[in-house]
């Protein structure tokens, strides 16, 4: 029987502390012999990852204890943290990057011994970190991206191509270490070997460019002593990024680029006169996304000539392209989001997918039968899936007529609807990057408010991935514009429409987002309250050694090039116009966040001082840019709840009342 209650007040079982639970997916999937791994969070566990092993005859289990954490830092995002190779006894030989020291460690995991260090500590910089590891058992080596701070500050670092011997010879000694590249680069991704050894391609890139702008293909020979030679750009660079290279088993390398205006498929012959390439399946589509973890994988070529992909239009489904014909065939099954991690082995491929009905799971396709099935990590609904919301595509018309693209998921519950002549309150969610976009699947974040009556619309503003790189590149010097004018266009739009309740809408973001939710309460009068989570607040400091490296020439293109720009800098800065801000807001910060320190949300709080804003603060130790803890994302979904229910105007008695200060 369905009863009838204010909007906002509805009772769910979708707890916070279920939401966070489920927090996270499995990510970094791989084939070991006749093994898949992946790794997997643990959030009750202090935000730890593990290793899940499924092993042949189908049986799965944790890996490896805590405190162990599989987790890059290269970066600051990370990268693919770990490789494996089966060995014809024993067992098979892991080999993974630990979150704590960033040291490399080797595990036996059917030895019963403990894992065994590779790489040295370092006294800078939080250690030697890698990522996007690949074993070559014939050298008795693991290869990948070394990336070494040189200094105390964060753009004192090189990166290059490196050896690790298993042996653990360099497990106390820098020196045993062999570098493959010289640094010339600021960024590279791993190596990939020719099938026949004797080359190497990997992408390279260099500030102030970031890999959505601009990337190249470099190539090298591979002397028989493991040396690299002669390494020299292939395809790419300044206005086209390739976002993955991987080797055809005829000698061919196959990457993805975007020199059409979407992220398509192309093969070319490093041996031919003219080096040119042809496309494989042109299409007004997204082949990839943006490379903000090294080892991303969106393609791979299989056994059988054909190649795993992943493409669509403001998302990402399987297919298998036959590149001989350019026909594309997709996997059938209930999942509309595959993540950029795949493997194969014989005619098997394994990814991680999900749908608006299920989270993200470990997915085999056979390639031969076309079936598809669940081989890991297995979604169950912790609550009768009646009170999921039911989401909506939709595209909207934005400043100057320029399309929006956004997922609208209003309030849903099978018991409750709202009073008759009474419009939801819905929340206006502004993903981070900005060069990103969230994915459409089951979020119980998002149920969280959605069951108690609370609709959410999810905005891809222009600068958002996944619509081709003129949608991508709206956003150029024009930050802080352009995504607030989206956001607050969808905001109208369900408005006018009689969606939502115009006088009971709210913005909030985290990172990027959390810019353009700080900007937009600024900046309009549009929102009731807003929630702000380890944001950018002044891009001056930001671009001045406020942040790390990787992200450090960001703003070049967001905004325009820093000395170029001040005025720009300072006026679009929230914390130089605090005196616009009116309407209550929630911060949320990590005390460990080396991409948004502090610091910048306690300038804010300083500048707003005395102006009679009501406010709370909220900080959290041991977590950086992202919560991961469990005890945090409850704190944290809680106090935003308290929030809106105080500005929306409604009771919730179900979690601590957020003290507003001024």
């Amino acid at each position: 029987m369905v009863s009838t209650a204010p909007y906002g007040t509805w009772s769910s079982p979708i707890g916070a502390a279920l939401a966070a639970s489920r927090d996270g997916r499995p990510e970094y999937v791989g084939v070991v012999g006749d093994e898949v791994w992946w790794t997997a969070p643990r959030p009750a566990e202090g935000g730890r990852r593990t290793l899940v092993r499924r092993r042949a005859d189908g049986t799965e289990e944790s890996a490896l204890p805590a405190p162990w954490n599989v987790r890059s830092r290269v970066i600051e995002y990370g990268g693919t943290p770990w490789t494996g190779t089966p060995r014809a006894a024993g067992g098979p030989l892991i080999v993974f990057a630990h979150f704590a020291d960033q040291r490399l460690y080797a595990y036996e995991p059917d030895s019963g011994a403990p894992p065994r260090p590779l790489t040295p500590l370092s006294p800078v910089g939080g250690g030697l970190r890698w990522a996007d590891l690949r074993p070559h058992p014939e050298r008795g080596e693991v290869w990948g991206v070394l990336e070494e701070f040189t200094g105390e500050a964060a753009t004192d670092v090189r990166r290059v191509l490196a050896a690790v011997p298993l042996d653990g010879s360099a497990a106390d000694d820098r020196a045993a270490l062999r570098e493959l590249t010289d640094g010339a680069h600021r960024f590279v991704t791993g190596p990939k070997l020719s099938p026949d050894g004797r080359r190497a391609a990997w992408l390279a890139w260099d500030h102030p460019r970031m890999p959505w702008d601009g990337t190249v293909v470099m190539l090298a020979d591979v002397t028989e002593d493991g040396t690299f030679t002669g390494a020299r750009p292939l395809v790419g660079g300044d206005g086209e990024a390739v976002a993955q290279v991987e080797w055809a088993a005829d000698g061919t390398l196959l990457y993805v680029s975007d020199v059409s205006g979407w992220w398509n498929l192309r093969r070319i012959d490093p041996d031919a006169d003219d080096a040119g390439s042809i496309g494989l399946c042109p299409r007004a589509e997204e082949f990839a996304g943006p490379l903000w973890r090294i080892g991303r994988r969106w393609f791979l070529p299989l056994d059988s000539g054909l190649i795993a992909v992943l493409h669509g239009r403001g998302g990402a489904v399987l297919g298998i392209l036959d590149p001989r014909t350019g026909e594309l065939a997709d996997a059938s099954g209930p999942w509309t989001e595959w993540d950029a991690t795949l493997a194969a082995s014989g005619t098997r491929v394994v990814g991680v997918a999900a749908s608006t009905r299920s989270g993200y799971e470990v997915v085999e396709l056979d390639t031969r039968t076309g079936r598809a099935r669940v081989i890991g990590a297995e979604h169950t609904d912790p609550v009768d899936p009646a009170y999921y919301s039911r989401p909506r595509s939709r595209t909207f018309t934005g400043p100057d007529g320029r399309e929006i693209h956004a997922d609208v998921h209003p309030p849903h519950h099978p018991g409750r609807t709202g009073p008759d002549g009474e419009l939801p309150p819905y929340l206006v969610w502004a993903h981070g990057g900005p060069t990103c976009r969230d994915p459409l699947v089951l979020d119980l974040e998002i149920a969280y408010f959605t069951s108690r009556g609370i609709g959410v619309a999810q905005v891809h503003y222009g600068g958002s991935a996944g619509y081709g790189r003129a949608y991508r590149e709206r956003l150029r010097e024009n930050w802080g514009v352009v995504d607030v004018a989206d956001c607050a266009a969808v905001a109208e739009a369900l408005a006018d429409e009689g969606t939502a309740d115009r006088a009971r809408l709210a913005i909030r973001g985290g990172s990027a987002g959390g810019w353009t939710a700080a900007v937009s309460l600024g900046t309009t009068n549009l929102y009731a309250c807003g929630t702000i989570k380890y944001p950018v607040l002044d891009p001056a400091e930001w671009a001045s050694g406020g942040t790390h490296d990787f992200e450090s020439r960001y703003l070049d293109g967001l905004l325009g090039p820093a000395d170029a720009h001040p005025d720009r800098y300072r006026e679009q800065s929230p914390i130089h116009h605090a005196d616009r801000v009116t309407a209550p807001f929630l911060l949320l910060q990590g005390l460990a966040d080396p991409v948004c320190p502090p610091e910048q949300c306690e300038r804010l709080l300083k500048e707003i001082s005395g102006r009679g804003i009501r406010h709370a603060y909220l900080t959290f130790d041991g977590e950086g840019h992202g919560f991961r803890k469990e005890e945090t994302m409850i704190r944290a979904l809680e106090a935003e709840l308290s929030l809106y229910a105080q500005a929306f105007g409604f009771d919730r008695p179900d979690v601590p009342v957020l003290t507003l200060t001024t």
